[in-house]
């Protein structure tokens, strides 16, 4: 599943480049997105972020491009490989400049694992 965001100036730290703690929001939020497309009726939960590696600054300007790929269906968790691609206003080329695996848990009311549905078509992509 693939979705686009502009960086925007309100997104930039103080040296002018995107703040690491706007991607790290993205990613939960579009890793979130996928998993309840996939589950849909599940309360779902963030429990890790594997890897927190910013591999080149982003400006201001730039597409990003998210790219999120179910990983692993556990008995109460899925995981999502997300990888950022950004596209820099006059680049010539895209780079990855993040990529990550995002687990969630399905919870009941009280906050308490559920079991998840092994057997089902999921609308992200396939689990490899």
């Amino acid at each position: 599943m693939d979705n686009y965001v502009l960086v925007r100036p309100e997104h930039l730290n103080h040296y002018g480049y995107l703040f690491g703690g706007m991607m790290l929001k993205w990613i939960d939020e579009i890793a979130w997105l996928a998993a309840s497309l996939d589950f849909p009726g599940y309360s779902l939960v963030t429990v890790t972020m594997d890897k927190v590696i910013f591999k080149h600054r982003v400006e201001n300007g730039s597409i990003l491009k998210f790219i999120t790929l179910p990983e692993k269906i556990g008995r109460t968790s899925v995981s999502y490989n997300v990888t950022v691609e950004a596209d820099a206003p006059g680049a010539k080329e895209v780079v990855e400049v993040f990529s990550t695996n995002v687990k969630f848990v399905a919870i009941d009311g009280d906050g308490k694992p559920v079991a998840l549905p092994q057997e089902i078509q999921l609308r992200s992509g396939k689990v490899p």
